[in-house]
């Protein structure tokens, strides 16, 4: 059972805790809109979280500032182009992901365009990707990353050394390509 509560934590705000029996150890987290989210296991009496969070204030405030640069930064990027619908995302994504699958040689069961919250593609044990219809905001070259990415998983499950080096045959530097795609938050779009 999870028990939600709110408390006001003096360098912070409020906090949402929740009590949970799964939970190992204390977790923080910010959500996209800056609302603090502590989970706590069971048996940490509340003046231990209340500290933890205290502790934490500077990361807290340091993170809000990044979010609300980033949220920014994404309004800017959608304000430059007009609305995509799932339909002319699924067509442009599928033809592109073809055109990369015959390239260079990638076979794969099926394509799904969704509206995901937290990943930009994954691929199935049975070779279906998925494709966020949220790709079409991002500069082409990440969007090829990401649905080499995803082709290169229909050969190599995981993300073990094998799988990126397997990909740096298709994406010439994917150290790169990893970071700036961070810098791209699905929440803010």
């Amino acid at each position: 059972m999870i028990q939600k509560t709110a408390m006001t934590i003096p360098p912070v705000g409020i906090v949402l805790l929740r009590r949970s029996r799964r939970a190992r150890r204390l977790s923080l987290s910010l959500s996209p809109s800056g609302e603090v989210r502590l989970t706590l296991p069971r048996g940490i009496p509340l003046d231990a979280a209340t500290d933890f969070v205290a502790r934490k204030a500077r990361w807290i405030r340091e993170h809000r500032a990044k979010n609300a640069t980033l949220r920014k930064r994404h309004q800017t990027l959608l304000a430059a182009q007009s609305p995509v619908t799932r339909a002319e995302a699924r067509d442009v994504l599928a033809r592109r992901l073809d055109v990369l699958a015959r390239t260079h040689g990638f076979t794969y069961e099926r394509v799904m365009v969704r509206c995901q919250k937290t990943r930009w593609g994954s691929c199935s044990a049975r070779n279906t990707i998925s494709l966020n219809e949220k790709l079409l905001y991002l500069p082409q070259h990440l969007v090829d990353y990401v649905l080499l990415h995803e082709l290169v998983h229909t050969r190599i499950a995981g993300h073990g050394a094998d799988f990126w080096r397997e990909l740096e045959r298709y994406v010439t530097d994917v150290d790169t390509c990893r970071k700036e795609l961070r810098q791209y938050r699905l929440a803010f779009l």
